[in-house]
């Protein structure tokens, strides 16, 4: 799909939906990636990821471009825009809009975090910490013994 098929696509949709017409530009980035689209309040213009319609079908894309047109013509309309406002919640329902971008092959996975596990020699108190320290460098706070790494564990 090119840029000006979006560009109907999306003109048809918000005629139908909002009856109001879509007077910017819609285009594709490939730049994004956790998101499904973006709204852009200074110029107007609205991104759209294109794996919403690559990896999936076109009932997701229209949820997906619904959903950064309610920002779009709640926005030029001077109500409340954002995720959180009510009017935002109401007229996404009201469309059917999707609230979430669905995972594309592209989004980010979290790494697996790790505890490390540290004992103090003199009273033997474990604490668990994310990130590593320097036992040569840090004491026991309850009563100043040197601290061992017992363990390593990956969440």
């Amino acid at each position: 799909m090119t840029n000006e098929e979006l560009q109907h696509l999306a003109q048809q949709w918000s005629l139908a939906a909002f009856g109001k017409p879509l007077n910017h530009p819609i285009i594709f980035n490939r730049r994004l990636r956790t998101t499904g689209g973006r709204y852009h309040l200074q110029d107007h213009h609205i991104d759209i990821n294109p794996l919403m319609y690559e990896e999936f079908d076109m009932a997701n894309l229209k949820r997906v471009v619904l959903h950064e047109l309610c920002h779009y013509h709640l926005h030029l309309a001077r109500r409340g825009y954002r995720h959180r406002d009510a009017d935002f919640k109401r007229l996404l329902v009201a469309v059917g809009g999707s609230r979430y971008a669905p995972a594309t092959s592209r989004t980010r996975v979290a790494k697996p975090q790790r505890i490390i596990e540290y004992q103090c020699q003199h009273c033997g108190v474990i604490i668990r910490r994310k990130r590593r320290f320097n036992t040569d460098r840090y004491i026991c706070a309850k009563c100043g013994g040197k601290f061992l790494i017992k363990k390593i564990e990956k969440i």
